[in-house]
């Protein structure tokens, strides 16, 4: 994956905006009751000042009550405007929030392997969750402290020089050190806060890899082995986020150091001004409160930029997802093709993972296959069977040359419509959380339940699902869990016939099944009518193929009969005499 720009610009975060669009009138109306909170909240010591200096002193009862019922009707329009701004920001920033999250859900479904490939699993996960929370986090809080805080800044200083000029100079002082003491944090905190999420993807990755193999871990007595990865890499993030809240924490005592010195200086003037009598008590007071809100904006917008530093870069996470451009798509023209047949052609065909790196691992296949023949791929660990077989429905795309189905370059077929003729059961056995009749129905969610054990029953998976107490509605644990690894091949085999699809490719997905069982699969497929390519290390299930294809290298070594490969091919032969010698010992 390639690295980050630790030089994260706004702009990024600025991009990411027009997930707010459906939510616009409340990111607008926040900010406006959080401008007229401020306002009435500061007209307040203004008032307080006219009952001390006015009131108080020439014993003004009517005029204090007045007053004061005036102080109280402003704090309520105040909380009430302080409400509306938390419901309209609130529902803004988590609206967005929701937004963002689908955007990125949908652009990793979008993702060929290619792009999958480039990002882990751990690392998509984090930027779907932490990341977003911690953008939406920033955005709700930039639409109530980041509108206050200025707001409060500029009315306040306002009515602090309406007061007194010559005092309000001292905070001319202090805002410069404020200023450049926060630039200065930000500056070095916001690389800390990338170094952070990036090892939050490690420490996702860890426990994600230790879940999904606790069944190994625990058989190995690995425990403590994977304790101690796990350490490292928990040690690792806490250090980084200490060192990332360390530089922020620093701002704090920085902004009251100042707030303090700058509190003195303002009673200490205002002070020999109100012994001079060139400023009443009550106008000391109010000019304190707003100098006050003043330094009190300041440290806000400090804390919010805090937020937003780490919130850029989790930003700039955000957007290398959302900008990564899918390699595989349908074409912009697509015509009406679809899968009819199930003829596959595969013509000088040479594939490489990754523009630019390492070699070819698929170097010049040429491969033709009849609608309805049934060919097996053989090959060593690493001839790159897999490979071949996901450029049929473009789970990857050839490097060179051209890949056909019925004649046409899978390029020219809208992607739903080639992949809809095409059922795939992939090596690893992926099933989801649900019953198994939802699991099967992955093939066709209008199927009846009678086309449903029909599948089955040709994946000769009836019997077992119908042992089960609740059968077809028994509840499969994560990835079934609950099932043995024979059992979950046969229902992934079965979810692929549901689909009726013209081309059928099972990659080695026979081979935690008995070769009982496996013949009487064969023998279900060989009556389906449809086009099928066999992934698979035992001869048992290839060797009634029309046709092998040897792999090695990533090259045809070989292409015939059982009968024809045998006397004509050496490796053939070699697989043949191990699997052979393995039985009779």
């Amino acid at each position: 994956m390639p690295e980050l720009n630790t030089c994260i610009r706004v702009n990024e975060m600025i991009k990411l905006l027009k997930y707010i669009k459906k939510y616009r009138k409340q990111a607008i109306i926040g900010p406006c009751f959080v401008v007229l909170s401020s306002l009435l909240e500061l007209l307040q010591p203004i008032l307080m000042s006219k009952i001390v200096d006015e009131g108080v002193v020439s014993g003004d009862l009517a005029l204090i009550t007045g007053l004061g019922c005036l102080m109280v009707l402003l704090a309520a329009a105040a909380m009430f405007a302080g409400y509306m701004n938390i419901k309209n920001s609130s529902t803004a920033g988590q609206g967005f929030g929701a937004e963002l999250r689908m955007a990125l859900f949908q652009k990793v479904q979008s993702f060929s392997f290619a792009n999958i490939d480039e990002f882990s699993t751990a690392s998509l996960v984090t930027r779907l969750t932490n990341d977003v929370n911690t953008v939406q986090m920033t955005l709700q809080m930039m639409l109530r402290i980041l509108f206050r805080a200025p707001s409060m800044f500029i009315i306040s200083g306002i009515l602090a020089v309406s007061i007194n000029k010559e005092l309000a100079a001292v905070i001319l002082v202090a805002l410069p050190v404020l200023f450049i003491a926060a630039g200065a944090i930000m500056k070095r905190g916001t690389p800390l806060f990338m170094k952070m999420q990036k090892k939050l993807d490690s420490l996702n990755s860890a426990i994600q890899e230790n879940l999904i193999g606790i069944r190994v871990v625990k058989s190995f007595v690995r425990e403590d082995h994977e304790r101690k990865k796990f350490m490292k890499s928990n040690e690792e993030m806490m250090q980084t986020a200490l060192s990332a809240m360390y530089v922020m924490m620093l701002i704090m005592p920085a902004m009251m150091l100042i707030m303090n010195l700058s509190t003195l200086s303002v009673l200490w003037f205002g002070g020999r001004q109100v012994a001079a009598g060139a400023m009443g008590t009550g106008e000391l007071m109010s000019f304190i409160t707003y100098i006050m809100h003043i330094l009190l904006s300041v440290v806000f917008m400090s804390v919010a930029l805090v937020m937003l530093s780490r919130a850029r870069a989790s930003s700039a996470r955000i957007a290398e997802v959302l900008e990564t451009e899918t390699d595989i798509e349908s074409p912009k023209q697509p015509r009406a093709f679809k899968v009819e047949r199930g003829g596959v052609e595969l013509k000088n065909v040479s594939f490489k993972y990754k523009a630019g790196s390492g070699g070819y691992v698929l170097k010049d296949i040429n491969l033709s296959i009849r609608p309805g023949e049934r060919i097996a791929i053989m090959g060593v660990t690493g001839s790159s069977k897999t490979t071949l077989v996901q450029l049929i429905p473009r789970l990857y795309d050839a490097t060179e040359g051209s890949v056909l189905v019925d004649g046409v370059d899978v390029k020219d077929y809208e992607l739903d419509a080639l992949r809809d003729g095409v059922g795939m059961v992939l090596q690893k056995n992926t099933l989801f959380s649900g019953t198994i009749r939802e699991n099967i129905k992955w093939g066709d969610e209008s199927a009846s339940d009678e086309r449903i054990k029909e599948a089955a029953k040709a994946a000769q998976a009836h019997d077992f699902i119908e042992s089960f107490a609740s059968g077809y509605d028994t509840v499969l644990g994560q990835s079934g869990v609950n099932l043995s690894g024979g059992q979950k091949q046969r229902l992934c085999i079965a979810r692929a016939l549901l689909k009726n699809p013209k081309i059928l490719i099972l990659d080695d997905s026979t081979s935690a099944v008995d070769t009982a069982t496996e013949a009487l699969l064969n023998e279900s497929l060989s009556r389906s009518g449809m086009t099928q390519i066999i992934i698979a290390q035992r001869i048992s299930s290839v060797k009634e193929a029309d046709r092998i294809v040897l792999l090695d290298d990533g090259r045809i070594a070989g292409e015939g009969t059982h009968e024809t490969l045998l006397k004509t091919s050496e490796i053939y032969r070699d697989i043949v005499w191990s699997q052979e010698s393995e039985v009779s010992a």
